[in-house]
């Protein structure tokens, strides 16, 4: 039995899992028959983040913030979040229109991350908090000890080993707007691919904008 065939057997709501697993593609070929996972990904996004910045917050009480946030990112990101979507087996019961099953939308780490976004928002709503800490506790938090044992990567430096893995060359960062007062300064920071705006990032100071940025930019890569 496959982990994705135990997660099947552990929810009381299937129809919930098949929404977790349904991708807009296949809404958009099937109208009026489900809806689609973006709403759950929402949620679970916003429950994957809370509970992996508790976990980490409570394990490192002596670590500043900037660690904790690489340590999160390292964990949270796309290329993460999707390897830990293939060793559950999610990509094989992901509802997906023939267009993105042509396209090898099973392999695609944006959507492989989402989906298991996804059903962590559905495992939420069907069995509680406690449920999902456990979930994220035995398949994301258990790789801590792993991270913390070689230096951690931040967004930029990730980005900078994708888009040259990709044959492109270093990526080029661009403040494109600061305002509000010289103690509270907000900075949109855009980033350049091979001369191409790739995404943009908000912050407080130049060096976390960049860092959003290069984030974005990483989230949107398959």
């Amino acid at each position: 039995m496959t982990q994705a065939e135990k997660l099947t057997k552990v929810f009381k709501d299937q129809e919930l899992l098949e929404q977790a697993f349904t991708h807009k593609s296949w809404v958009n070929e099937n109208k009026n028959k489900r809806k689609s996972n973006e709403r759950l990904e929402f949620l679970g996004d916003a429950i994957l983040e809370f509970i992996v910045s508790r976990e980490i917050y409570l394990t490192f009480p002596n670590k500043e913030e900037g660690y904790l946030t690489t340590l999160r990112s390292n964990l949270v990101n796309t290329k993460n979040l999707a390897h830990v979507a293939e060793k559950l087996g999610i990509g094989e019961k992901i509802y997906l229109s023939r267009g993105e099953e042509d396209g090898g939308g099973r392999k695609n780490s944006s959507l492989l991350a989402d989906t298991l976004e996804a059903v962590i928002g559905a495992l939420f709503l069907d069995q509680g908090m406690d449920t999902v800490y456990e979930f994220i506790k035995e398949h994301l938090l258990s790789e801590v000890p792993e991270k913390i044992s070689k230096p951690l990567k931040d967004a930029k430096s990730r980005l900078q080993e994708y888009v040259q893995s990709q044959g492109h060359p270093a990526p080029i960062y661009k403040v494109i707007k600061a305002s509000g007062p010289d103690h509270n300064k907000n900075f949109i920071v855009e980033v350049l691919v091979a001369g191409k705006r790739k995404g943009q990032g908000t912050g407080k100071n130049k060096s976390s904008a960049a860092q959003a940025a290069a984030e974005n930019v990483l989230n949107n890569a398959s």
